[in-house]
């Protein structure tokens, strides 16, 4: 049974516990609600609940533990021949599940019967072929243990699928008489729901903290998993990025110095161009406009936050990029030889975060207390001292925090970079050569038809690994700077 079916099922089950809750209840209770302890819909919901919540929890654990299991037990049957040179078990396993999926569709779409997909001696280039027609495999042949594994590993997972959707099933239909033998009218049902919504959100809170251990563990395991295949020494300090494509990266070269110095140049541009002007907007719109201008002024300048940043890059590429060509390329001074250069990408990727300075900051400038300005006014300072030496170092921090903000916007984007700034990794001083990022390089190293098995498909998980440590730690002293100063002025 698909899985989705079996959600489904679940839920009609519940769906009709609820019903069959309640009309027991008020039965029970001679249709008279007033001598129930809890409404009647508590009654319902308290069996909805129990056919639903252990059976949805039983099928969430199979799903997430099933995998592992069929993983150890196929990977068994892998001996070390199976494992050529420069790849290991689990890039074989990767192969082995891609086929295994390449056997399901082509089962699935009429392209190869049920028995000839199970056949011990089926021909390995027939299926090979066949699976290549629907896009499963990258590689050029596999070979007889694969195929062997892929064959006994869709075997462990339909018959682990239908074992979970017996279970599943069976746990719920237990779960909707237990719910029906409470339904009397001296059980506590309130207090049973209450409790059940009490924990679903303490779950939901959950969810973001599980979500960020989660990518954290994605990340690492991929990681690792390259640096077993790539020399950690070669990756970070290497000088040249040239990834080859062949074979299992015998020949690429995965120096990520170029890349992450391309993001520290353009970002350090583009926060050039957007802290000053964000942040002299935010002054001017909380201490100078008059209402009428910063009713206006300000929905204004929160547009560039809704631009696509699509739009932005063709704006780099089309219109930027030419104009600094006629003032500083061949015609002009002859500094820059193309419209992709680390000044195009900057300069536009500044003007898309003017607005996460400015809001941020003229929230927080209005946050800073009257009484601090009368204060300055009473002992003679003007508007403009009030400002500097009052207003700005009350909200220092969460000047910072906008900072911040947008520091970590320009770190992760891709689109303007791509189309703005080119996609050479050199470590270079002139902001006029064409130069590339971290982040554009994750997404060219994920596309295309590589082996996500091979270091040049692996090295991406790397690259996010690198560049999530470099903005943690550029929380973490963000933090230690706003706690620092809000102690100074709170």
């Amino acid at each position: 049974m698909p899985i989705l079916w079996l959600f489904l099922v679940v839920l009609a089950i519940a769906g009709a516990g609820f019903v069959l809750g309640r009309a027991r209840v008020l039965r029970s209770a001679g249709g008279e609600s007033r001598a129930l302890h809890s409404l009647p819909g508590y009654y319902g919901a308290n069996v909805a609940i129990k056919a639903a919540v252990p059976a949805l929890a039983l099928m969430l654990l199979w799903l997430l533990v099933q995998p592992h299991y069929i993983g150890s037990a196929v990977s068994g049957m892998l001996g070390e021949g199976a494992l050529s040179e420069g790849s290991s078990r689990a890039l074989v396993m990767a192969e082995v599940r891609r086929a295994a999926s390449g056997l399901d569709n082509a089962v699935a779409s009429g392209a190869m019967d049920e028995s000839f997909a199970r056949s011990a001696r089926a021909d390995i280039s027939d299926i090979t072929q066949r699976l290549k027609d629907a896009g499963q495999i990258v590689t050029s042949q596999i070979t007889q243990p694969v195929l062997r594994a892929a064959q006994h590993y869709r075997i462990l997972h339909a018959g682990g699928v239908r074992m979970m959707a017996g279970a599943v099933l069976s746990l719920s239909l237990a779960g909707l008489f237990w719910g029906l033998q409470g339904s009397r009218a001296e059980f506590r049902a309130r207090n049973v729901v209450e409790g059940a919504l009490r924990a679903l959100l303490i779950a939901a809170a959950s969810i973001a903290i599980l979500t960020t251990i989660g990518i954290v563990l994605s990340l690492v395991f991929n990681t690792i998993e390259f640096f077993r295949l790539y020399p950690a020494s070669d990756f970070f300090f290497g000088t040249r990025w040239a990834p080859s494509f062949s074979g299992r990266g015998g020949s690429s070269e995965l120096g990520v110095l170029p890349l992450l110095w391309g993001t520290f140049y353009i970002s350090v541009v583009a926060l050039l161009v957007s802290v000053p002007i964000g942040l002299f907007a935010a002054i001017y719109l909380s201490e100078y406009a008059t209402r009428r201008v910063r009713a206006v002024a300000k929905p204004l300048l929160e547009v560039l936050a809704g631009i696509p940043t699509i739009v932005y890059g063709l704006f780099a590429l089309l219109t930027v990029g030419p104009l600094l060509v006629q003032v500083f390329g061949k015609e002009g001074l002859g500094w820059m030889p193309a419209g992709t250069a680390v000044m195009t990408a900057g300069l536009v990727m500044g003007i898309m975060l003017i607005p996460f300075v400015s809001s941020l900051s003229d929230d927080i400038i209005n946050a800073v207390p009257q009484s601090m300005r009368d204060g300055s006014y009473g002992l003679g300072a003007t508007r403009s001292e009030t400002i500097r030496q009052v207003v700005l170092p009350a909200a220092l921090p969460g000047i910072v925090g906008a900072i911040l903000l947008a520091t970590s916007r320009a770190i992760g984007e891709t689109m303007i970079v791509v189309m703005g700034a080119g996609a050479a990794a050199r470590l270079s001083l002139n902001p006029f050569d064409a130069m590339t990022t971290v982040t554009a390089k994750i997404v060219s190293q994920l596309t295309g038809d590589a082996d996500f098995a091979s270091p040049e498909a692996l090295v991406a998980f790397a690259l996010g690994m690198t560049l999530f440590i470099l903005t943690l730690g550029l929380n973490v002293f963000a933090l230690y700077i706003v706690r620092k100063y809000r102690e100074q002025y709170e």
